[in-house]
């Protein structure tokens, strides 16, 4: 999955959005929101193995958080077409400051939803060639790590989602250990059941050696 999440602002509030998969990023793509300056730009900061893209015009930034494998020009034709998609809605020329959070999400997310499972699984090749023009002519879209944006208490909140991870696998290690030390133990209870019956056969051999098969020790001597 190439494509993580997605979302249109104006400023820093988010208008609408998409979230693929079942990791939330939430705290990263808003953190990185608030870190956009207001003029116009195209930009893409590092994190880790994520990259998060964005083109801010007109007082709207289009933004999207991606695997470092998806490059910049499939990233950059998705934000080109989303842009186009949100400009040419009837809405979007009448919105203000005024607007509340999410206030688009009902109307434009499932556009967001559809272009992202679109470039995620067959991205128009018309549309790269053109990202590809663009990237080629726009200088002023740089590479910037997050690191160099973010403050200490901001950096702890962008790890929470690796923290959370580090968390799951750490619950699977001790289910996984609980697992083996069951099947330890059922293996010791047959290990142990298998030494008893031994035990038993080897006695009755040695028995029967002295009182017969039938072990009657007592039957004999009284005849």
């Amino acid at each position: 999955m190439s494509l993580i999440h997605a979302l249109v602002a104006q400023g820093s509030t988010i208008l609408a959005d998409h979230k693929s998969g079942k990791r939330d990023f939430s705290q990263a793509t808003q953190t990185i929101l608030s870190k956009i300056p207001p003029n116009n730009s195209k930009l893409t900061y590092v994190w880790e193995q994520y990259l998060f893209h964005y083109i801010s015009e007109g007082g709207f930034t289009f933004l999207v958080m991606a695997d470092d494998s998806a490059g910049r020009r499939m990233p950059f034709a998705f934000l080109a077409e989303l842009q186009r998609k949100f400009v040419s809605q009837p809405s979007s020329s009448s919105l203000d400051d005024s607007t509340p959070a999410y206030g688009l999400q009902g109307s434009f997310g499932p556009v967001i939803s559809s272009l992202m499972h679109t470039y995620n699984t067959a991205p128009p090749s018309d549309e790269l060639s053109r990202a590809q023009t663009e990237l080629n002519q726009v200088k002023d879209i740089m590479v910037q790590n997050v690191e160099q944006i973010l403050s200490r208490g901001e950096r702890i909140e962008l790890l929470v989602d690796k923290t959370d991870v580090m968390a799951g696998q750490a619950t699977a290690f001790r289910r996984g250990a609980r697992s083996v030390r069951r099947q330890m133990w059922w293996k010791n209870q047959k290990i142990l059941g298998l030494g008893v019956v031994a035990f038993l056969i080897f006695l009755y051999i040695l028995v029967a050696q002295f009182c017969g098969a039938g072990l009657q020790c007592g039957a004999g001597s009284d005849a």
